[in-house]
This record gives structure tokens, C-alpha cells and sequence, in this order.
């Protein structure tokens, strides 16, 4: 079918209708089980009751008023966000790139704002760049390509490394050797998403936080597709044994509306004084309406417990499923309901073939798909997923 949309995202040919909880339908009438929840942005599942009543209600009363006017609902959500984590401060964007792209003004701001010489326009530099890690997303503008630095991402856009340095996920020699007095911060991911669904060793957290510290240098973790409950805590870091400086937040925390969210200590924060930084859209009361409603249901302790049990009985029939078939699987990782396959076939093909099944998951970098499904999944879902999973490993050993 020809469209005149940007041809950006390759071929699309499953067009879906409608969803509801864990399941979509295509035009065609076929029912998926989806266990890709637009890339872990539905935390609850298709059209959940209390986010179609959040955002109705509101959608009857006021849409939008721009940040020139207090907007309550965003002042709750601030109170909430940051009673839930490390921070002191919360700004509201609408997307995970918007964030992160928050986080590096912040970083560069606080540095400035200390003394520590930066001209925006050539000069004398300091303080101004940024570490990423290898296998990293943070988006798809020209700042949070550059941080992760994956060359298909960069290609025709960058000139120049735009003030970011790279190293490798894990190699904490490799990151001590990377900062010098021009360094502001670092950046990663404590459970990869893009990169394969790859948890952060805690130890190897806890080096980076106290390197960050004896550097006097700043810490930020994009917990944009790990947060919000999706690996069984709030946020990701909360298990994994170290707290950021500021933190980027969106995906599941509109629960299918677009919603980002920047949190800072108050010292990274209290730099970024009036028109410093601002968004048109960010913390508008439709978005806020649906975030307050996203996180009053999934911060609930036994909520976040159900997650973990769930990840667990999940991972499990997976690890089980691993040692019974051939060598189609190389490996298991992840963390709660973020869940990453490794392949020996080719990602894409299992995932058509899993499609065939009836099963909707995403690709992931080193040839993996990653299963996300809803955090509200129940036990019937998840075995009816695995015995799908069988059912294609079973269809791709026999060609």
C-alpha cells in the first residue's frame, strides 16, 4: 500500500485495530497475544479501564494551557515521582529522547554554574562532555545519538564526536581511563534495552557511582524503557545497588500517552533557573491525567511484587524451554517483566515466525528479541506465550 509517510521504519505490513489488556487484532480480524506493548510503553496493557477514565474525564475539561500557567496535575506527579526515588526535582517532556536530552543541559549546566569555564560558542572548554557506553540507545536526536554512538544511528548526521566519549558496558578500567577534567558525567542504561536486554552488574554500578564521585563529576541513568516497575522495582537501579544524579523517564510511565520525565538531585537541578530549559507539551494536563493514574497503580508494593513473580515464572519456563529444544537459543537474560532471547537463527526470522504464531515481540541488538509484555500480565498469558515460543522453535528446528 503506498503512503506518503517518511519511509524511516522500513517495511510495516500488520496494520492493528483495536487491543485490549494483553491482546491486539490486526484489520484482518486475527488476535495477538503482544508481548511487545509498543517497545514497553503500554505498562498496563491496551485500553486500561482507569487510564481511559483518567484521560475521558480530563479530555472533558482542559487539554492543554502551556507551562505559562500551574498545572496541578503536574505538580502532583512531580510529588509522586520523586517520593518514589533518589530525587528532589522532576521536569515533564514527552518522550525518552527529550529526557535523556534534558539530563546532559543539566549536566553541562551544574558544571557551569560551579565556575567550571563553558562557551557554548568555541573558546576554552571544560566540563562539557559526556560518557556513554557501548550498546546504548538514548534516542534519536543529534545529542542522544551521539552519546550512544551506534554508527547506523550516526550515519549522515554527525560530524565529529559532539562532545561524547564512548566505552565499553562493564569495563570499568576502560571507563576510569576515559575521564579527564573535561568530563561532566556519565551516562547508561542499568538494564539495556536496545542492546539486548542486559542487566548492569550491581558491583560494576556501585565503581561507576563512587568513580563518579571521586571525580566530582555527575551520574545519569536512562531508565527509560527499564523504569517504571517493568524489572520489579519502580526503577531499575533501586535492586541493582546505586542511585544517579538525575534519571530519564518516559515509555511506560504514560502507559500508552507520551510522557517523559527528567528527575535530579536538588543541587543538579537547581541550576536550570527560568528559561534555561523548557517544553510546549511537557506536563500538559492530559498527559499528566494519565501518568498520576499509570502511577498510582503500578507503585503499589504488591503490584511491584506481582511483577517480580511473574518475570520469574516467565524466565523460568524459558530457561527450562532452553535446556529441553536444540541450540536455537544461546541465552537468557533480563530482569523482571524485561526479558531478552539470544539467538543462534536469525532474530528476525523467529520473530516472523513467532507473528505466524500469534505472539507480537520486538528485536533487539546481538540478534535477540525481547519480551515486554503488559506488567499487569496474568499466569494463563505467560504460559500461553511460552507454549507459542515452543510452538515456533519447534517450526524453525524442522526447516
Amino acid at each position: 500500500m503506498s503512503s506518503a509517510l517518511l519511509e524511516n521504519y522500513g517495511v510495516r505490513d500488520l496494520a492493528l485495530s483495536h487491543g485490549a489488556g494483553s491482546y491486539v487484532w490486526c484489520e484482518a480480524g486475527r488476535k495477538y497475544l503482544d508481548f511487545a506493548q509498543g517497545i514497553a510503553v503500554n505498562s498496563l496493557g491496551h485500553c486500561h479501564p482507569r487510564l481511559v477514565e483518567a484521560l475521558t474525564a480530563q479530555a472533558g475539561a482542559l487539554w492543554h494551557t502551556s507551562n505559562l500557567f500551574r498545572i496541578p496535575a503536574s505538580e502532583q506527579m512531580a510529588e509522586k515521582l520523586t517520593g518514589l526515588c533518589f530525587a528532589d526535582r522532576a521536569f515533564f517532556c514527552n518522550s525518552g529522547a527529550e529526557a535523556v536530552e534534558c539530563g546532559f543541559k543539566m549536566m553541562r549546566r551544574y558544571h557551569y554554574s560551579k565556575g567550571d569555564t563553558h562557551r557554548a560558542l568555541g573558546g576554552d572548554t571544560h566540563r562539557k562532555r559526556i560518557i556513554g557506553l557501548s550498546d546504548s540507545f538514548h534516542g534519536r536526536t543529534l545529542a542522544t545519538i551521539a552519546a550512544a554512538a551506534n554508527s547506523t544511528h550516526c550515519e549522515g548526521f554527525l560530524a565529529g564526536d559532539a562532545g561524547f566519549d564512548q566505552v565499553e558496558f562493564g569495563d570499568i578500567d576502560a571507563l576510569t581511563a576515559a575521564i579527564t577534567e573535561e568530563t561532566a558525567g556519565v551516562i547508561l542504561e542499568p538494564v539495556q534495552g536496545e542492546g539486548g536486554i542486559r542487566p548492569a552488574d550491581p558491583n560494576y554500578l556501585k565503581q561507576v557511582r563512587q568513580l563518579c564521585d571521586e571525580n566530582k563529576i555527575l551520574l545519569m541513568f536512562d531508565e527509560v524503557q527499564c523504569g517504571v516497575g517493568r524489572t520489579g522495582t519502580f526503577y531499575a537501579h533501586q535492586q541493582l545497588g546505586a542511585e544517579p544524579d538525575i534519571l530519564a523517564s518516559a515509555k511506560g510511565l504514560g502507559g500508552g500517552f507520551p510522557v517523559g520525565a527528567c528527575l535530579a538531585r536538588e543541587a543538579v537541578a537547581a541550576p536550570m533557573s527560568a528559561g534555561s530549559h523548557g517544553s510546549t507539551f511537557g506536563g500538559n494536563p492530559l498527559a499528566m491525567s494519565v501518568a498520576n493514574a499509570v502511577v498510582d497503580e503500578i507503585s503499589s508494593p504488591d503490584f511491584l511484587e506481582q511483577v517480580r513473580a511473574n518475570g520469574d515464572r516467565l524466565m523460568q519456563s524459558l530457561r527450562d524451554m532452553q535446556a529441553a529444544n536444540s541450540g536455537i537459543i544461546a541465552g537468557i537474560s533480563g530482569l523482571g517483566l524485561m526479558i531478552g532471547v539470544f539467538l543462534n537463527v536469525d532474530a528476525g526470522r523467529f520473530i516472523a515466525q513467532l507473528r505466524e504464531e500469534g505472539l507480537l515481540v520486538v528485536k533487539g541488538g546481538n540478534n535477540s528479541v525481547r519480551l515486554l509484555p503488559p506488567l499487569n500480565v496474568s499466569h494463563d498469558e505467560i504460559d500461553q506465550a511460552v507454549q507459542l515460543i515452543a510452538t515456533a522453535l519447534k517450526k524453525m528446528e524442522s526447516k
